[in-house]
Order: C-alpha cells, then structure tokens, then sequence
C-alpha cells in the first residue's frame, strides 16, 4: 500500500510541477516538437475544424502560420479573444496558459518556436505581417538625442 500512496504522490508532484501543461503532453496528437536545444523549441502544430486543444502552457514564443485559419483562445483568467490567421502571418506572443480551439472551416498549420532562455533582446520586435520578404518591424528603442 505504501508503494502505491508514493506512486500517487509522485504523480501528483509530477502534475503539479507543470509537466501536465506542456502541450507536447496534454496534446501530444497536435503538438509535435521538431527541434529542441538550451535555446529554443520548435513545434509543430495541426487541428482540423472543431477540435480543441486541454489546457496548456508557452513560454515567450513565435508563430508562424504554415496555413489560413481561425482560433479562438481561453486565458486562465477566462478572457476569450478570436483570431484569424492568414498563411505567412507571424506574431511574437507573451509567456501564457491558454485553451485553443480551430473555429474555422479549414486545418490550423503552424510552427511556435518558444523561447527557454531569458537571453534575449525584444529591443525590436516583428508584427503580424503577411511573409513577403518585407518585415514590418516595431522599433522600441527611444529615439538618442
């Protein structure tokens, strides 16, 4: 019996360390990691219409759009935003627990490249632009005087 409650007690721990919200676990049909290093890892992600992902966690991450689609998403706090993704879109998104769900007619396509270290400069970032070899970027740096 003592086994068992120390199994059930390493699960548990297992879980609640946030193992439960990698998307490679909790949608491991969707999610698929193709590359991974100290750096970086890159998913592959795919749904058809109507389906939904469980409850899951990114760090600092960018999307690509393989393909045309539209997601609505659920935050942690409840907030719903919908959004429709046109193919060769990019976005950078903030660290983030979320629910996704294809609410669209065609199949979700993207890679999310997410971010393990916090060595990195946001000092310009990349809007959500059409790829066309002209990327709109935002500078953030303050103009020197």
């Amino acid at each position: 019996m003592s086994r068992f409650v120390a199994f059930i007690s390493i699960c548990v721990l297992w879980v609640l360390s946030g193992h439960a919200q990698d998307p490679v676990f909790t949608d491991g049909d969707k999610y698929k990691a193709i590359l991974e290093n100290d750096n970086v890892r890159v998913l592959e992600y795919t749904d058809n219409p109507g389906e939904k992902t469980n409850r899951h966690h990114h760090p600092d991450f960018v999307l690509y759009a393989l393909d045309s689609f539209k997601r609505r998403l659920t935050f942690g706090d409840g907030k719903q935003i919908e959004r429709e993704f046109k193919k060769g879109d990019v976005m950078w998104m903030k660290d983030q627990i979320h629910t996704g769900e294809n609410i669209g007619t065609t199949e979700t396509h993207v890679l999310i490249v997410e971010v393990k270290s916090g060595n990195y400069d946001m000092q310009d970032t990349v809007q959500s632009v059409p790829y066309d070899n002209k990327w709109k970027v935002e500078s953030r740096k303050k103009p020197q005087k």
